[in-house]
């Protein structure tokens, strides 16, 4: 993993890397929410397309997978100064964020799919869910960070840059 992030933090331009904090902090938890987004749509997929779970409940479950991975993820990497506080308080939080999140993103999900895509795109049932997904997705992004920031992480001091330790060099700044 670590190669990974050396090869993430390489490709961002010179001027991302001399953004504002609170910019690079958004840019790694876009970036972990990509993660989780790909984690959500594949096992939202599986589920519906392998095991015929129905689209609203594939959802939930696939949502439910993406925050913990997420909350993993930020935790070590977008918030590293989170580490110096108990695990199960900031857990806690970010979940009560997230499945508010979720019941955005549900919202978003079923109404896109129902009333949007589905309408215009009827024989490709697969693709309208997806874009669907997509469009929750997206929209649930600035919710989870804005909370996220001022409440799960508001110990983190806004604006300044994360002195690495030792362990920390293993996973770079962006």
């Amino acid at each position: 993993m670590t190669a990974f992030f050396q090869r993430v933090n390489s490709l961002a331009p010179q001027r991302i890397r001399e953004a504002h904090p609170e910019v690079k902090r958004f840019i790694k938890f876009a970036i972990v929410g990509g993660f989780g987004a790909v984690l959500d749509v594949t096992v939202l997929n599986v589920l519906i397309l392998m095991f015929g779970v129905p689209k609203e409940f594939a959802n939930i479950i696939s949502v439910c997978c993406a925050i913990f991975s997420n909350f993993t993820w930020n935790r070590l990497w977008t918030f590293p100064e989170s580490r110096e506080h108990a695990v199960h308080s900031q857990l806690g939080k970010f979940a009560l964020v997230n499945l508010i999140g979720l019941v955005i993103n549900q919202g978003v999900f079923v109404f896109t799919d129902n009333f949007i895509f589905l309408p215009l795109l009827h024989p490709h049932e697969t693709i309208a869910y997806n874009l669907a997904k997509a469009c929750a997705i997206g929209v649930v992004l600035f919710w989870n960070f804005g909370i996220n920031r001022i409440w799960t992480y508001r110990h983190v001091k806004f604006g300044q840059e994360h002195k690495h330790g030792v362990w920390e060099d293993e996973i770079p700044p962006l």
